[in-house]
């Protein structure tokens, strides 16, 4: 397979990755230059692990998630086979990035949600894009099974869920990016884990670099899920998934074959982290490395952390996949923080304000 040229890096995933990718015919292509996110060397990270950490920041993609780089495949492919709609079950950030590439592709949207279960960033992206949201009172897993049903049986819509094998060939070329910003393949990947997806993808991607000539190893798979959402750790469906992180509130996994042979075959594991450990993570990537993250995108950092406390951490080079934006879910930081009271609008005032903090 021929590595991407210079010049399509910035013009999306499967400009950059065409050889890699199912085929797609030129005109059917829909991109919004997806892809091509920071890794960013996190050195207070790594002197409390022990390891070389890096942060694979999915935030930078044009919707603000890691999902863009699986949507621009599944709907070029969907636009291909001349469907006129698409549908997704979504905790948001799915939604969000279906929506934009939707209204790229002039395909109609349609967003099955869990009521009242949506980040405030993710559904103003879903508004602002002009998909159709259709609440239902039940979770992530019910929105899904309807889904599916629908794009069985309506020939023109199509389902651009993770199931949707054009969703993990866009996403395995993140595992692409970090072999080549690295030169190598990391020695252990830690990221969050919900419907397990991404999982999935990320270890197909490294296999296939393996497989192409480019590596000579894979790195280990060091899955997360929240606590009160871990269907994986527990060995069963979790009926009323809740945790802070919504964006991996999910019961039972779609991937979860996928997933656990991530985890097998590397080597690995799948974990559980407490949402008081994500926050805590979150805020701590945000404050010491300067990267603001959804509480769901933390959990792979609370994982490597955990790991660390329990002298377990991966030695080498580890990569922490930061999934979305922390504007996916402000109300997460507004929650546990307020405002300082005001003070006079004196030089003064503020020079005892600045004193105060750094005394």
């Amino acid at each position: 397979m021929s590595i991407e040229r210079e010049s399509d890096r910035r013009g999306g995933v499967i400009a950059a990755w065409r050889g890699w990718l199912p085929e797609i015919p030129d005109e059917a292509v829909v991109t919004l230059g997806e892809g091509e996110t920071p890794l960013v060397p996190a050195p207070r990270l790594s002197e409390r692990v022990g390891a070389e950490v890096y942060l694979k920041f999915e935030g930078a993609n044009p919707t603000g998630s890691f999902k863009d780089r699986g949507m621009t495949v599944a709907m070029s492919r969907a636009k291909a086979a001349g469907r006129e709609a698409c549908v997704c079950a979504s905790t948001g950030n799915t939604a969000a990035s279906a929506a934009a590439y939707a209204g790229r592709a002039g395909m109609a949207c349609f967003v099955v949600v869990p009521a009242g279960k949506i980040a405030s960033g993710k559904s103003v992206q879903i508004l602002a894009h002009g998909a159709r949201i259709i609440q239902i009172e039940g979770n992530f897993d019910a929105a899904l099974a309807i889904c599916r049903r629908l794009a069985q049986e309506v020939e023109e819509i199509a389902l651009v869920n993770s199931v949707n094998p054009d969703r993990i060939e866009g996403q395995k070329t993140a595992a692409f990016e970090i072999a080549r910003a690295l030169g190598r393949v990391p020695d252990a990947l830690a990221l969050p884990v919900g419907n397990a997806g991404n999982i999935t993808a990320y270890w197909k991607g490294f296999v296939e670099w393996r497989e192409a000539g480019r590596a000579e190893k894979t790195p280990r798979m060091l899955g997360f899920q929240a606590a009160g959402a871990a269907p994986l750790v527990l060995g069963h469906d979790v009926e009323n998934p809740e945790t802070v992180a919504s964006a991996i509130r999910i019961g039972s996994p779609a991937s979860r074959e996928g997933a656990l042979a991530a985890a097998r075959e590397s080597g690995g594991s799948i974990e559980s982290v407490t949402d008081e450990e994500i926050l805590s993570a979150q805020n701590l990537v945000a404050r010491e490395e300067g990267v603001f993250c959804e509480p769901a995108s933390a959990a792979g950092v609370a994982g490597l952390l955990k790991l660390a406390r329990e002298g377990r951490a991966p030695e080498g080079t580890v990569v922490c996949v930061l999934t979305g934006h922390g504007l996916k879910d402000p109300q997460a930081v507004v929650e546990r923080a307020r405002l300082p009271e005001p003070v006079a609008a004196s030089f003064e005032a503020v020079v005892r304000r600045v004193g105060r903090v750094l005394a």
